[in-house]
């Protein structure tokens, strides 16, 4: 396969691209290395992925049309995994902006991009759990109404997979959207809760705590993720959406008592109330994606979570 592979820089990105790479694909880079979070870790991310003489990259913004273009039809792919975006549910209270500039207007740009491309085969793209808002039954099944987004971070990425919809309706482009669920893992996100609690921990430092400790989350691993992806990327469908997930619910507060124990020293805990925009629970039925693509997840958060300190231990060293 020869592989656009957008957010390469990306935390899942560059799992996604490893594997693909290790199995002699083809892959194609394409990020902007903004600085919505410390670009050091998109950079150590790339200089692994450098490695591989099968790897080319470019740094580039989606909401560039032209730049986008040039780097897209050079490479001519055979497959697009669509993984940039502008992530976070409370930065896009925030900096709205950023979230219709990357996601709303560089989603267009890029399945413009699919729908001229006569040899491409398939179309991959990254939604969010974000979707479901404050949908009460659980688990969340892909079956269910996302007509009421509580951010707008979601609200784009329930804008993509409708776009993605279309697009395979009118032109019969194979498309397939993912939900992810929190994931984590090794050169994950420094703005995500398992990251900022283990540094905050080593520091001693207080963690905040949202909707005091009332909170469960589907905890997804990267390798899991990226089984899920590439399952897709294998499939050729015209218009389906997927949770990628664990399938199992586990309280925020286990995953500190496990970080307490991986680190050997005590959190201090700073209980505060539910933030605009979140949610308190997220639950997956991945019954579809285990039925469809075969997804086998098989790593628990007593299992991932080690695995994450002990590259971050190392990193920081």
């Amino acid at each position: 396969m020869k592989v656009f592979l957008t957010g390469a820089a990306g935390f899942i990105g560059y799992h996604t691209a490893k594997s693909l790479l290790d199995e002699a694909h083809e892959v194609y880079g394409f990020d902007s290395i903004n600085d919505y979070y410390d670009p050091f870790y998109k950079q150590l991310r790339l200089k692994q992925l450098a490695a591989y003489k099968n790897f080319s990259f470019t740094q580039g913004f989606l909401e560039d049309a032209e730049g986008l273009g040039k780097a897209y039809k050079n490479f001519c792919p055979t497959h697009v995994v669509h993984l940039a975006a502008q992530a976070g549910v409370r930065y896009s209270i925030e900096n709205p902006q950023a979230y219709i500039s990357a996601n709303i207007v560089g989603f267009q740009n890029l399945i413009e991009l699919v729908r001229q491309t006569t040899v491409l085969e398939n179309f991959v793209y990254a939604s969010s759990s974000s979707v479901y808002g404050n949908n009460k039954t659980l688990p969340f099944s892909e079956t269910q109404d996302v007509a009421n987004p509580i951010s707008l971070y979601a609200a784009t990425k329930i804008a993509n997979e409708l776009v993605a919809k279309s697009y395979s309706h009118l032109y019969q482009i194979p498309s397939t959207g993912l939900r992810f669920f929190t994931v984590y893992g090794p050169y994950g996100r420094p703005d995500m809760a398992l990251f900022s609690f283990t540094q905050k921990i080593l520091r001693g430092e207080p963690i905040p705590v949202f909707n005091y400790g009332k909170m469960t989350r589907d905890f997804t691993y990267i390798d899991d993720i990226v089984r899920g992806i590439r399952a897709a990327l294998y499939k050729a469908q015209q218009g389906q959406i997927y949770n990628l997930a664990c399938g199992r619910q586990e309280n925020l507060m286990h995953m500190v008592d496990l970080l307490e124990r991986k680190l050997g020293k005590t959190a201090q805990r700073k209980l505060m109330p539910l933030q605009a925009g979140d949610v308190p629970v997220t639950s997956a039925d991945i019954s579809k994606a285990q039925q469809d693509l075969d997804y086998k997840p098989g790593v628990s958060i007593d299992q991932g979570l080690p695995q994450f300190v002990e590259w971050y231990l190392a990193t920081h060293s």
